[in-house]
Protein backbone atom coordinates (compact mmCIF):
# COMPACT_ATOMS: atom_id res chain seq x y z
CA UNK A 1 0.00 0.00 0.00
CA UNK A 2 1.82 3.11 -1.28
CA UNK A 3 0.45 6.46 -0.14
CA UNK A 4 1.57 10.05 0.20
CA UNK A 5 0.75 12.66 2.84
CA UNK A 6 -0.11 16.31 2.18
CA UNK A 7 -0.47 19.09 4.74
CA UNK A 8 -1.93 22.32 3.37
CA UNK A 9 -2.06 25.59 5.34
CA UNK A 10 -2.65 23.78 8.62
CA UNK A 11 -2.96 25.73 11.86
CA UNK A 12 -3.89 24.49 15.32
CA UNK A 13 -5.11 26.64 18.18
CA UNK A 14 -5.76 25.74 21.81
CA UNK A 15 -7.90 28.53 23.22
CA UNK A 16 -5.58 31.55 23.05
CA UNK A 17 -2.44 29.55 22.20
CA UNK A 18 -1.47 28.99 18.56
CA UNK A 19 0.53 25.75 18.41
CA UNK A 20 0.92 25.59 14.62
CA UNK A 21 0.79 28.46 12.16
CA UNK A 22 -0.03 27.86 8.49
CA UNK A 23 2.05 24.70 7.97
CA UNK A 24 2.33 23.18 4.47
CA UNK A 25 4.46 20.26 3.24
CA UNK A 26 4.24 16.89 1.49
CA UNK A 27 5.63 13.51 2.53
CA UNK A 28 6.53 10.98 -0.14
CA UNK A 29 6.29 7.23 0.26
CA UNK A 30 9.59 5.44 0.88
CA UNK A 31 11.35 8.29 2.71
CA UNK A 32 12.48 8.73 6.30
CA UNK A 33 11.72 12.20 7.66
CA UNK A 34 13.43 13.80 10.61
CA UNK A 35 11.17 16.20 12.50
CA UNK A 36 13.14 18.42 14.85
CA UNK A 37 12.38 21.46 16.93
CA UNK A 38 12.89 22.82 20.41
CA UNK A 39 10.52 22.04 23.26
CA UNK A 40 7.19 23.68 22.56
CA UNK A 41 7.88 24.10 18.86
CA UNK A 42 4.74 22.15 17.93
CA UNK A 43 6.19 18.75 16.97
CA UNK A 44 3.82 16.56 18.98
CA UNK A 45 0.83 18.68 17.95
CA UNK A 46 1.72 18.22 14.28
CA UNK A 47 2.25 14.47 14.69
CA UNK A 48 -1.03 14.14 16.60
CA UNK A 49 -2.81 15.77 13.69
CA UNK A 50 -1.18 13.37 11.24
CA UNK A 51 -2.21 10.47 13.48
CA UNK A 52 -5.83 11.71 13.54
CA UNK A 53 -5.87 12.25 17.30
CA UNK A 54 -7.28 15.73 16.66
CA UNK A 55 -8.46 17.95 13.83
CA UNK A 56 -6.68 21.08 12.60
CA UNK A 57 -8.23 24.43 13.40
CA UNK A 58 -7.80 25.35 9.75
CA UNK A 59 -6.23 23.83 6.67
CA UNK A 60 -6.33 20.31 5.29
CA UNK A 61 -4.50 17.02 5.87
CA UNK A 62 -4.73 14.23 3.31
CA UNK A 63 -3.33 10.71 3.62
CA UNK A 64 -3.65 8.74 0.43
CA UNK A 65 -5.92 11.50 -0.86
CA UNK A 66 -8.37 11.13 2.04
CA UNK A 67 -8.99 13.12 5.19
CA UNK A 68 -7.73 10.79 7.95
CA UNK A 69 -9.68 12.03 10.98
CA UNK A 70 -12.17 9.33 12.10
CA UNK A 71 -11.64 7.64 8.72
CA UNK A 72 -11.68 3.86 9.22
CA UNK A 73 -10.15 3.24 5.81
CA UNK A 74 -7.05 5.28 6.76
CA UNK A 75 -6.50 5.15 10.53
CA UNK A 76 -5.53 1.44 10.80
CA UNK A 77 -2.64 2.16 8.41
CA UNK A 78 -1.12 4.99 10.45
CA UNK A 79 1.00 4.15 13.50
CA UNK A 80 1.75 6.81 16.11
CA UNK A 81 4.35 5.53 18.58
CA UNK A 82 4.98 7.53 21.76
CA UNK A 83 6.20 6.89 25.28
CA UNK A 84 3.38 5.12 27.14
CA UNK A 85 2.72 4.78 30.86
CA UNK A 86 2.43 1.03 31.45
CA UNK A 87 2.11 1.16 35.25
CA UNK A 88 -1.36 -0.38 35.15
CA UNK A 89 -0.60 -3.01 32.51
CA UNK A 90 -0.53 -6.49 34.03
CA UNK A 91 -0.79 -8.28 30.68
CA UNK A 92 2.33 -9.77 29.04
CA UNK A 93 3.86 -8.48 25.81
CA UNK A 94 2.23 -11.27 23.83
CA UNK A 95 -1.20 -9.79 24.58
CA UNK A 96 -0.12 -6.57 22.86
CA UNK A 97 1.05 -8.59 19.89
CA UNK A 98 -2.32 -10.33 19.69
CA UNK A 99 -4.14 -6.99 19.87
CA UNK A 100 -1.97 -5.54 17.09
CA UNK A 101 -2.53 -8.62 14.94
CA UNK A 102 -6.29 -8.09 15.21
CA UNK A 103 -6.41 -4.34 14.55
CA UNK A 104 -3.36 -3.64 12.40
CA UNK A 105 -3.76 -5.23 8.94
CA UNK A 106 -0.03 -5.27 8.17
CA UNK A 107 1.21 -6.45 11.58
CA UNK A 108 3.87 -9.17 11.33
CA UNK A 109 3.86 -11.09 14.59
CA UNK A 110 6.90 -13.19 13.66
CA UNK A 111 8.92 -10.04 13.00
CA UNK A 112 7.67 -8.62 16.32
CA UNK A 113 8.91 -11.72 18.12
CA UNK A 114 12.27 -11.44 16.37
CA UNK A 115 12.57 -7.80 17.47
CA UNK A 116 11.63 -8.81 21.02
CA UNK A 117 14.46 -11.32 20.93
CA UNK A 118 16.92 -8.71 19.70
CA UNK A 119 15.81 -6.26 22.37
CA UNK A 120 15.84 -9.03 25.01
CA UNK A 121 12.20 -8.45 25.91
CA UNK A 122 10.63 -11.13 28.16
CA UNK A 123 7.39 -12.04 26.40
CA UNK A 124 5.76 -13.67 29.43
CA UNK A 125 6.29 -10.94 32.06
CA UNK A 126 3.72 -8.23 32.91
CA UNK A 127 4.52 -5.10 30.92
CA UNK A 128 4.39 -2.95 34.07
CA UNK A 129 7.35 -4.91 35.48
CA UNK A 130 9.63 -3.97 32.59
CA UNK A 131 12.23 -1.23 32.93
CA UNK A 132 11.57 2.08 31.18
CA UNK A 133 14.17 1.13 28.57
CA UNK A 134 12.43 -2.17 27.85
CA UNK A 135 9.08 -0.43 27.63
CA UNK A 136 10.54 1.93 25.04
CA UNK A 137 11.88 -1.10 23.17
CA UNK A 138 8.36 -2.56 23.20
CA UNK A 139 7.00 0.68 21.73
CA UNK A 140 9.41 0.70 18.81
CA UNK A 141 8.91 -3.04 18.28
CA UNK A 142 5.20 -2.44 17.78
CA UNK A 143 5.84 0.51 15.47
CA UNK A 144 8.22 -1.38 13.24
CA UNK A 145 6.18 -4.60 13.20
CA UNK A 146 2.95 -2.75 12.33
CA UNK A 147 4.57 -2.22 8.92
CA UNK A 148 2.11 0.55 8.24
CA UNK A 149 2.57 2.88 5.24
CA UNK A 150 2.75 5.82 7.67
CA UNK A 151 4.81 5.13 10.80
CA UNK A 152 5.45 7.93 13.30
CA UNK A 153 7.91 7.73 16.19
CA UNK A 154 7.57 10.67 18.58
CA UNK A 155 10.56 10.44 20.95
CA UNK A 156 9.60 6.83 21.59
CA UNK A 157 13.22 5.71 22.05
CA UNK A 158 14.60 8.20 24.58
CA UNK A 159 14.52 5.75 27.50
CA UNK A 160 16.54 3.10 25.68
CA UNK A 161 20.26 2.92 26.36
CA UNK A 162 22.75 3.65 23.58
CA UNK A 163 23.34 0.02 22.47
CA UNK A 164 19.60 -0.63 22.29
CA UNK A 165 19.00 2.57 20.33
CA UNK A 166 21.68 1.45 17.87
CA UNK A 167 19.76 -1.79 17.28
CA UNK A 168 16.66 0.30 16.62
CA UNK A 169 18.52 2.52 14.13
CA UNK A 170 19.80 -0.54 12.27
CA UNK A 171 16.29 -1.94 12.09
CA UNK A 172 14.92 1.37 10.76
CA UNK A 173 17.35 1.23 7.84
CA UNK A 174 16.88 -2.46 7.10
CA UNK A 175 13.10 -2.41 7.55
CA UNK A 176 12.80 0.58 5.23
CA UNK A 177 14.53 -1.50 2.56
CA UNK A 178 12.35 -4.55 3.21
CA UNK A 179 9.04 -2.73 3.61
CA UNK A 180 9.27 0.91 2.45
CA UNK A 181 6.93 3.39 4.08
CA UNK A 182 6.69 7.01 5.17
CA UNK A 183 8.59 7.05 8.45
CA UNK A 184 8.73 10.14 10.66
CA UNK A 185 11.26 10.33 13.49
CA UNK A 186 10.80 13.16 15.97
CA UNK A 187 13.86 13.51 18.16
CA UNK A 188 16.14 15.58 20.33
CA UNK A 189 19.00 13.16 19.56
CA UNK A 190 19.79 14.98 16.33
CA UNK A 191 23.53 14.29 16.15
CA UNK A 192 22.93 10.59 16.88
CA UNK A 193 20.14 10.04 14.36
CA UNK A 194 20.72 12.46 11.49
CA UNK A 195 22.24 9.78 9.23
CA UNK A 196 18.84 8.07 9.15
CA UNK A 197 17.07 11.06 7.57
CA UNK A 198 16.31 11.42 3.88
CA UNK A 199 14.50 14.68 4.51
CA UNK A 200 14.41 17.21 7.33
CA UNK A 201 11.52 19.26 8.72
CA UNK A 202 12.37 21.92 11.32
CA UNK A 203 9.67 23.57 13.41
CA UNK A 204 10.27 26.77 15.35
CA UNK A 205 7.55 28.47 17.42
CA UNK A 206 4.83 26.70 15.47
CA UNK A 207 6.19 27.58 12.04
CA UNK A 208 7.91 25.33 9.51
CA UNK A 209 11.28 26.97 8.84
CA UNK A 210 12.96 24.09 6.99
CA UNK A 211 11.58 21.52 4.54
CA UNK A 212 14.53 20.16 2.56
CA UNK A 213 16.42 16.98 1.79
CA UNK A 214 19.12 16.13 4.31
CA UNK A 215 21.86 16.86 1.76
CA UNK A 216 20.36 20.24 0.92
CA UNK A 217 20.06 21.20 4.59
CA UNK A 218 23.65 20.45 5.56
CA UNK A 219 24.94 22.09 2.40
CA UNK A 220 23.52 25.39 3.67
CA UNK A 221 26.17 25.77 6.33
CA UNK A 222 29.97 25.80 6.31
CA UNK A 223 32.64 26.28 8.93
CA UNK A 224 35.64 28.54 8.31
CA UNK A 225 38.77 28.16 10.44
CA UNK A 226 42.02 30.07 10.26
CA UNK A 227 43.92 33.17 11.34
CA UNK A 228 41.60 35.70 12.93
CA UNK A 229 42.25 38.57 10.55
CA UNK A 230 41.92 36.40 7.44
CA UNK A 231 38.72 34.78 8.70
CA UNK A 232 37.22 38.19 9.51
CA UNK A 233 38.05 39.39 6.02
CA UNK A 234 36.55 36.32 4.37
CA UNK A 235 33.28 36.25 6.34
CA UNK A 236 32.59 39.98 6.04
CA UNK A 237 29.03 40.63 4.81
CA UNK A 238 28.05 36.95 5.17
CA UNK A 239 25.43 35.51 7.53
CA UNK A 240 27.31 34.32 10.62
CA UNK A 241 25.66 31.71 12.84
CA UNK A 242 28.36 31.42 15.48
CA UNK A 243 31.92 32.46 16.27
CA UNK A 244 34.64 30.92 18.44
CA UNK A 245 38.17 32.17 19.04
CA UNK A 246 41.26 30.68 20.63
CA UNK A 247 44.31 32.90 20.55
CA UNK A 248 44.86 34.03 16.99
CA UNK A 249 42.71 31.22 15.57
CA UNK A 250 39.07 31.84 14.79
CA UNK A 251 36.25 29.50 13.81
CA UNK A 252 33.10 30.88 12.20
CA UNK A 253 29.95 29.03 11.19
CA UNK A 254 28.29 30.53 8.12
CA UNK A 255 24.79 30.05 6.77
CA UNK A 256 24.75 29.80 2.99
CA UNK A 257 26.57 28.03 0.19
CA UNK A 258 30.06 28.96 -0.94
CA UNK A 259 30.66 29.48 -4.64
CA UNK A 260 33.66 28.05 -6.45
CA UNK A 261 35.18 31.53 -6.36
CA UNK A 262 34.68 31.67 -2.60
CA UNK A 263 36.38 28.31 -2.18
CA UNK A 264 39.39 29.41 -4.24
CA UNK A 265 39.63 32.62 -2.20
CA UNK A 266 39.54 30.64 1.05
CA UNK A 267 42.32 28.37 -0.17
CA UNK A 268 44.47 31.38 -1.07
CA UNK A 269 43.96 32.74 2.43
CA UNK A 270 44.95 29.40 3.95
CA UNK A 271 41.54 28.91 5.52
CA UNK A 272 40.07 25.51 6.35
CA UNK A 273 36.55 25.00 5.00
CA UNK A 274 34.45 22.24 6.52
CA UNK A 275 30.86 21.01 6.84
CA UNK A 276 28.39 21.96 9.54
CA UNK A 277 26.34 19.29 11.30
CA UNK A 278 22.56 19.25 11.20
CA UNK A 279 22.52 19.72 14.98
CA UNK A 280 24.66 22.85 14.78
CA UNK A 281 22.47 24.30 12.05
CA UNK A 282 19.34 23.46 14.00
CA UNK A 283 20.63 25.09 17.19
CA UNK A 284 21.56 28.32 15.50
CA UNK A 285 18.59 28.55 13.12
CA UNK A 286 16.19 28.31 16.07
CA UNK A 287 18.14 30.62 18.35
CA UNK A 288 16.99 33.91 16.85
CA UNK A 289 13.57 33.73 18.49
CA UNK A 290 15.01 33.52 22.01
Amino acid sequence: MSIDVSVENVSKEFRQFIALKDISFKLEFGHIYGLIGRNGAGKTTLLSLLASLMEPSSGHIKIGGETPFENRSVMPYVSFIVEVDYNDEYEPITSYFDFAKEYRPNFDIEYAKELARRFKLPLDKPIRSLSSGMQSALNVTLGLAHRNPVTIFDEAYVSMDAPTREIFYQEVIEEQQRHPRIMILSTHLVSEMDYLFDHVLILDHGRLIMDESFEEVISQGVSVIGEKEKVDSFVNNRKILSTQSLGNTKSVMLYGNLSDTDTVEAEKLGLEIGPVSLQDLFIHLTKEGE
